[in-house]
């Protein structure tokens, strides 16, 4: 075994890779961009050496620079991870010049892979089934018009280069296909320096299943069975689970075969992964091999017992596998999905942000994740948005789903868009729980999976509005004097105090009604009303009865924003003005009234202003307080009566309005 390896790689892969070396005896060394200075994989490790500025051309993907790195501390291995360098045949091939093992296969297997064309020929040779298509050489717009007709439509043009759903576009029809070729080339340029396409028929509904396989140098091949990955979004994978359900024992030894004849045929040496598509009918179409560990890897793991970093590790070092295929066993089921810093509702857009809040579900033998950020940490645009792993085993899959499903809704994140509450729906709706799905299962179910709740968001807005409430917030206070001069709890003599908060949401405003009750607090919004009792926990957390349903939840509050999470989704509003009082009623809409004695501090509003419900008209001070009066409804300012420094007695009229 190695003394000491270098990990040329950041997140949670670098952490997952520092995690096995330790429990080995093995020394870590991280690397890290200018970016990554307080990044989490750099105290996961036991050395760390800045390779660069933020951007990955930089640093991550510095070859020389990494290798220098590994001379100088004395590394005799690097592990690439996943991605950056982890299938670049040039950087294995300077690994093994400088006496440096790359844990990885050789160059020559990573080569012949990289290029999808070049993958595919090889397997036609080895017997292994491929969906009809051309990967022929010839990329004259000619020639491929040409295989594009004899292939028939549906039809994909994929960049031969590269994956991750890049310069991949599909062609329905025949005129359709010169416009998706052109589209298809510029962005494999622009994304692998090639633009270099192969064409291969559609298939509609098919499962992305796919086999780890492992290698040594002894001879020995094996696969540690299944995953699928057919829950995709912009065909890149989102959730994956293993072993894939309803695949009989007979075809999962019929492709897991395959996959080791693709890795012999290739001579390859390590962990990869073959891929394969899936139709109804029980056929399967080998699709790619990554050279590499994948970022699923942890759901085999799960039901395998193995830990395959290890197997990565002795491997390298020219240790047998610590298995023979008749050892490896499959117990129970694991399901993995990525929590990603994005945007579902936009595409699901990556989304930059800092982690200003971070509660992980409870963890136990059932539930792992794998992670490279903490609280506190910001999600930039120079790398993946990847915040985490969330990975659940069970005995049976339902149990699992259901694990996984808790375990989604307890994980919370504030300070930036995430998918958990998209990934918590998904796998909850009946179709998923029943195993009913394919490539396309995000597309087929788009409605219901991004379907408006309306009473949850109410009751969002309600809980913001509460969090936003003087009264219950205990914390801006260090008084504990209970005088009533000193009380903030909206108590008025004859009459019940109201508030309105106005708050923003994607776009939309909402106002909040808030009433003093004999019994408690009543909020108002939209058609859903309910009465409210709370408190705060601490700075980041409340705990509060809503119509009777007792909900803790953690918010973070701003000078102009408020956010929280409520039923496992994360919740960002716009806070258009603080709390109101609007003492008065309904008859006074149009001429509001001083509800005490006190000074006109402030005038928001000039005559012909038009306001809405929220609007501050008057601020009056009294007794050391500040009370805004507010508008109830829609109008225009006709007349001021007061002016800044007036004093003005209860029941005084403030201003004239024309109510819309």
């Amino acid at each position: 075994m190695f003394g000491k390896i270098l990990i040329a790689n950041r997140g949670e892969i670098a952490v997952r890779v520092a995690r096995t070396a330790q429990r080995l005896g093995v020394s870590s060394v991280a690397v890290y961009s200018s970016a990554d200075s307080q990044a989490l994989h750099l105290d996961a490790c036991d050395e760390a050496y800045c390779i660069g500025a933020a951007a990955a051309s930089e640093s991550y993907l510095n070859a020389a620079r990494i290798l220098q790195v590994a001379k100088q501390c004395g590394a005799l291995a690097i592990h690439p991870g996943y991605g950056f360098l982890s299938e670049n045949a040039a950087f294995a091939r300077a690994c093994e010049s400088t006496g440096i093992v790359f844990i990885g296969p050789p160059a020559t297997a990573i080569e012949s892979m990289g290029s999808k064309s070049q993958s595919k020929l090889l397997m036609e040779r080895a017997g292994v089934p491929l969906i009809p298509g051309y990967h022929g050489d010839d990329q004259a717009d000619d020639r491929l018009a040409v295989e594009s007709r004899a292939i028939g439509y549906p039809q994909l043009i994929k960049a031969s280069a590269g994956g991750g759903g890049k310069g991949m576009r599909l062609v329905e029809a025949e005129k359709d296909f010169g416009e998706a070729l052109v589209s298809a080339r510029r962005e494999a340029s622009a994304s692998f320096g090639d633009d270099k396409v192969l064409i291969e028929r559609y298939l509609r509904q098919p499962r992305h299943v796919e086999m780890q396989i492992f290698a040594d140098s002894h001879g020995n091949c094996v696969h540690l069975f299944e995953r699928d990955c057919s829950i995709q979004r912009r065909h890149q994978k989102v959730l994956e689970e293993a072993p894939a359900p309803g695949l009989g024992d007979e075809l999962r030894k019929q492709m897991g075969d395959t996959a080791i004849n693709c890795a012999q045929a290739i001579g390859y040496l390590g962990a990869g992964t073959v891929e394969f598509l899936l139709d109804a009918d029980g056929n399967y179409y080998f699709m790619e091999m990554n050279t590499r560990l994948q970022v699923e890897h942890p759901v085999s793991e799960m039901i395998t017992g193995q830990d395959l970093v290890e197997w990565q590790l002795r491997v390298a070092a020219g240790e047998p596998l610590p298995l023979q295929q008749a050892q490896i066993t499959m117990r129970g089921h694991a399901l993995e999905a990525r929590i990603y810093a994005e945007n579902p509702e936009r595409g699901f857009m990556p989304a930059a942000g800092q982690i200003s809040y971070l509660q992980l579900p409870e963890l136990d033998p059932g539930v792992r994740v794998d992670t490279g950020v903490r609280c506190g940490d910001y999600i930039g645009i120079n790398y993946d948005p990847m915040i985490a792993k969330l990975i659940v085993h069970a005995p049976d899959r339902m149990t699992a789903v259901a694990r996984l499903s808790r375990a989604l809704r307890q994980y919370r994140i504030l300070g930036l868009n995430t998918n958990l509450a998209f990934l918590a729906r998904l796998v909850e709706m009946p179709e998923f729980i029943a195993a009913d799905f394919d490539t396309s299962f995000i597309a087929t179910h788009h409605t219901a999976l991004f379907e408006r709740d309306d009473e949850c968001l109410a009751r969002a807005l309600i809980l913001a509005a509460a969090a936003l409430l003087p009264a219950l917030d205990k914390r801006t206070t260090s008084n504990t004097s209970q005088s009533a001069w000193d009380l903030r709890d909206h108590w008025r003599m004859n009459l019940l105090a109201s508030q309105v908060v106005s708050l923003a949401h994607k776009g939309l405003r909402h106002e909040i009604l808030i009433r003093r009750g004999e019994h408690g607090w009543h909020f108002g919004c939209g058609d859903f009303e309910c009465l409210l009792a709370g408190k705060w926990i601490d700075k980041q957390s409340m705990r509060v009865e809503i119509n009777s349903e007792r909900v803790e939840f953690p918010v973070l509050i701003d000078e102009d924003a408020i956010a929280l999470v409520y039923r496992g989704q994360t919740f960002q509003f716009e806070i258009f003005n603080p709390v109101h009082d609007v003492e008065g009623n309904a008859a006074d809409a149009d001429h509001p009234r001083a509800p005490m004695s006190g000074a006109v501090v402030a005038l928001p509003v000039a005559v012909g202003d038009t306001v809405e419900p929220g609007t501050t008209l008057v601020v009056i001070e009294a007794m050391k307080m500040e009370h805004a009066i507010v508008a109830q409804v829609n109008a225009s300012v006709s007349e001021i009566l007061v002016a800044v420094g007036d004093q003005v007695e209860e029941g005084d009229t403030l201003v004239l309005m024309e109510v819309e």
